[in-house]
């Protein structure tokens, strides 16, 4: 599995600004750079749609993900941070249902069991 690299905002402004200005193509850049394509069309996008302030993280805010993930790894919980927890694994395993599966295992074992497959009275 391939390291994900990262790019400061000065090398991803630098290259579409190259891009924009129409001395080399895009695929040549992301063929200089070791970059696929797309990535830099991405850039590209979010320049012209945000200007050169997006690519400075303090700027774009926080990023998206679940935001209570590090509370499983934390050991002292307090009883606030504890009840918020199960309030989103509740929320979650009710998505789920919704959606018409479970979640059977952990880790690499987890397997997601259609509930039309699954007995739930018992």
């Amino acid at each position: 599995m391939k390291k994900r690299r990262t790019f400061s905002a000065e090398f991803k402004i630098k290259c579409v600004k190259e891009l924009l200005e129409g001395n080399i193509a895009l695929k040549a850049i992301a063929r200089r750079e070791g970059i696929d394509h797309h990535v830099i069309s991405i850039w590209r996008e979010k320049y012209l749609e945000y200007g050169e302030s997006y690519f400075y993280e303090e700027h774009r805010g926080k990023k998206g993900g679940n935001h209570f993930s590090a509370l499983h790894t934390k050991k002292n919980l307090s009883n606030e941070e504890r009840l918020e927890l199960e309030n989103l694994k509740l929320r979650i395993e009710n998505e789920r249902l919704k959606k018409g599966y479970l979640v059977k295992g952990v880790g690499v074992g987890k397997e997601f069991v259609t509930t039309k497959d699954v007995n739930l009275k018992s």
